[in-house]
């Protein structure tokens, strides 16, 4: 396609050649350019009519917006459903966690009156908290009967999140619980002293030097001189020091007026003063002070009054075998 340009004032005449890509993009941008010139006469139209309600096409208008207000609702309440759905799962959760943390609160030791009343969990979590029904065994999640609105949502969530809160502080108050059990059961005596076999145990007994019936307050532990001798529990060393009758010996102190003694040692190797951990070495095997030969004689004195170590020790560390228990042990 070729067009011809004269001007009187030119000398001669431009020719312009259009090809036909170039027409029919040229087209194309012209029908774009009048679709939206249309479509904005469309929408300003269309508005016009709205706001002043034309007889014609203010109905039609109505109809339209009518079927996409009904459609935005209908998926706004499937939404809501759902939502609903995982609200009263995560309730029944709550309930769930409600409970085992009673049961756990009570095997760590927790008293009822430390923990927060269930009732106000309940609440948190959405359920009702005016007690309508209780003690006819109802109960469960609580979620409203008909379909719920987004501000009866929110408000459970919230209350949820309320919930979990409460939950997480009653556990952490557990795991307190249990630390403190764990703690307080490294301070018992809990491990036998020396790895070997008993001796002669706690109670009434032939004293081996005056050969007259006395009570042994300990619990003997033959061994060769130097084995280890290990802390029964943690502590502080309170007593480190010679003993006419129990030689070289040392105490510790585990708190509540529980101490353990440890005599007759060969060495003590912790001073006076250091803490020392369950199971730690503290001396080694000896026959110091009175003493017939090599062992240790283990106390555990509560109050200042001496225990039977085996109430504390385990039943296989406590017990004396049969070749110990026909001869007396060395004290």
């Amino acid at each position: 396609m070729q067009l011809m340009i004269t001007d009187g004032r030119l000398a001669r005449t431009r020719v312009l050649r259009i090809r036909r890509w170039q027409l029919a993009l040229a087209g194309a941008v012209l029908a774009a350019l009048l679709m939206l010139l249309a479509g904005l006469a469309y929408h300003a139209v269309f508005q016009k009519a709205a706001r002043e309600g034309w007889p014609l096409i203010s109905p039609v208008l109505r109809l339209v917006v009518h079927d996409e207000i009904a459609e935005q609702e209908r998926v706004m309440r499937d939404n809501l459903a759902a939502m609903a759905q995982k609200v009263g799962e995560m309730q029944a959760r709550m309930v769930r966690l409600e409970a085992m943390g009673e049961r756990i609160g009570s095997l760590a030791g927790v008293k009822p009156d430390e923990l927060p009343p269930a009732r106000a969990a309940s609440a948190a979590a959405g359920s009702p908290a005016d007690g309508a029904g209780r003690g006819d065994g109802s109960g469960g999640p609580y979620l409203p009967v008909d379909s719920p609105s987004l501000e009866q949502l929110q408000a459970l969530v919230g209350g949820l999140h309320e919930a979990a809160d409460l939950h997480a502080d009653v556990f952490t108050l557990i795991e307190a619980r249990l630390l403190e059990t764990r703690l307080r059961a490294l301070m018992v005596p809990s491990i036998a002293p020396v790895d070997v076999a008993p001796g002669s145990g706690f109670g009434f007994r032939s004293d081996p030097f005056t050969g007259r019936r006395a009570l042994h307050n300990g619990l003997d532990f033959p061994a060769l001189p130097g084995t280890p001798i290990h802390a029964a529990a943690g502590g502080i060393v309170s007593v480190r020091e010679w003993h006419p009758a129990y030689g070289q010996m040392l105490e510790i102190d585990h708190g509540n007026g529980l101490v353990t003694r440890y005599a007759h040692c060969e060495a003590v190797e912790v001073a006076l003063g250091a803490l020392v951990r369950r199971g730690q070495r503290i001396a080694r095997v000896g026959s110091s002070g009175r003493s017939t030969g090599p062992h240790l004689h283990f106390e555990v004195l509560l109050g200042g009054a001496p225990q039977d170590p085996a109430r504390f020790l385990p039943a296989t560390a406590a017990a004396a075998p049969a070749a110990f228990a026909a001869r007396p042990a060395p004290r």
